[in-house]
């Protein structure tokens, strides 16, 4: 239930706005309370009178409406809201959204708002398989926007395929879904959690660098567990393209020296997780400027090592966390190299995983890790990314709570 939570529904321009009527009175009848925004195009498919008369509010339509931009109506909105819902969810607002577009009252709250976003999409088969919508979703993914659906099935337009709006029991159930989430309890409530994340890039020249084919999702995805988990969060990010989490304080970073740095500025933590896949050599001597093909031989290229992170903060004197995890990234002997890295670390838990091509784990969306500790091996299935964080936080936090 949903039990007073307030929710804003956006209602695009698509012929499945007229299951936007039935997603209201469920959600009113699950206890939640709703507000509507109502793009023109979807004015096409429902009426304001409809929606003002199951919600008991007025429908909003227009961004410069007097009364309400007086008030500044599009960050009200937002701010007066648990959850912005947007169903339908159609190929436009979903441009809009991704590419941070403001032309209507609908695409500027998406912009203005700093609320959790459910997106039901709802479009023909073919824009929804189109290369620009599925990269329109993949960045809306990557800001941290949730969707329910679309459906397979028989669409208005006679074809078949994915692109049907979800339904609103459905819809419901994921909006009630959310708000469990942020009911769970928090066992990391109070506590801080550090966590690296992604490659580091060593400089050869001002234009080439040694680097390596992470793409900090699992990092990411931990901190994100983490905050849900009620922790403070600080992330230490090589560069990756995945947008910061919400709610997360994120420390960008180039080399391991710099993150080596931004760690120990940090600390002190209660966990500390180093997920980066830290460039061990670095060039020993850097070139100001380009290096030239000149014909001759090729030039050698000197290498130091780089700063040990885990190690260093394993050993710490006098700011050492709690619990200290680290990761190992093979490509062969999984176990048999983690163990033997578990044991010179110094690190509390060792999280390994199988990152050779046949693996697609780097740069992909799911893992299949072990968690090695002093008791042994332990093994999780193959899972998203996501759901190996939230595995993993919840271990994490179970050691913690035993060391009281």
């Amino acid at each position: 239930m949903l039990n007073g939570r307030r929710v804003l529904l956006i209602v695009g321009g698509g012929i499945a706005a007229y299951k936007t009527p039935e997603l209201v009175r469920q959600i009113r009848k699950a206890g939640g309370h709703v507000r509507v925004i109502l793009t023109k195009a979807g004015a096409e498919f429902v009426t304001p009178l409809t929606l003002a008369s199951l919600t008991g509010e007025k429908v909003h339509d227009a961004l410069f409406s007097l009364t309400d931009e007086i008030e500044m109506g599009h960050i009200e909105l937002s701010r007066a809201a648990d959850l912005v819902v947007v169903a339908p969810a159609t190929a436009d607002l979903m441009a809009k959204a991704a590419n941070g577009l403001a032309n209507d009252l609908a695409s500027t709250t998406l912009l203005a708002t700093d609320k959790p976003v459910l997106m039901a999409p709802a479009m023909n088969v073919r824009m929804w398989q189109h290369a620009a919508t599925q990269r329109n979703l993949a960045t809306l993914r990557a800001d941290g926007i949730n969707f329910i659906g679309p459906d397979e099935g028989e669409m208005a337009c006679g074809e078949y395929g994915p692109g049907r709006m979800a339904e609103p029991a459905a819809i419901v159930a994921a909006i009630e879904a959310h708000f469990a989430r942020q009911n769970a309890p928090k066992p990391l409530a109070g506590k801080h959690v550090l966590i690296t994340a992604g490659p580091t890039h060593e400089p050869i020249d001002p234009v080439r660098y040694i680097a390596n084919r992470s793409s900090g999702k699992q990092g990411y995805a931990l901190a994100e567990a983490a905050r849900d988990a009620g922790a403070r969060v600080t992330l230490v990010s090589g560069p990756v393209t995945l947008a910061p989490p919400q709610g997360a304080c994120t420390i960008r970073v180039e080399t391991a020296r710099e993150m080596n740095e931004a760690v120990e500025q940090a600390l002190p933590a209660d966990l500390a997780i180093f997920a980066a896949a830290v460039a061990d050599w670095r060039v020993a001597d850097e070139s100001r400027e380009k290096r030239k093909k000149d014909g001759n031989a090729i030039p050698p290229l000197q290498l130091t090592e780089n700063p040990d992170i885990l190690a260093r903060v394993s050993r710490h004197a006098s700011k050492r966390p709690r619990l200290v995890v680290g990761f190992a990234a093979e490509t062969e002997k999984v176990l048999e190299h983690a163990k033997a890295k578990f044991a010179r670390k110094g690190c509390d838990l060792l999280v390994a995983n199988d990152v050779s091509p046949a693996s697609g784990v780097m740069g992909g969306d799911r893992n299949r890790v072990h968690l090695v500790s002093p008791d042994g091996v332990e093994s999780l299935p193959e899972m998203s990314k996501n759901e190996v964080a939230t595995a993993l936080i919840a271990r994490f936090a179970e050691v913690l709570a035993r060391r009281g």
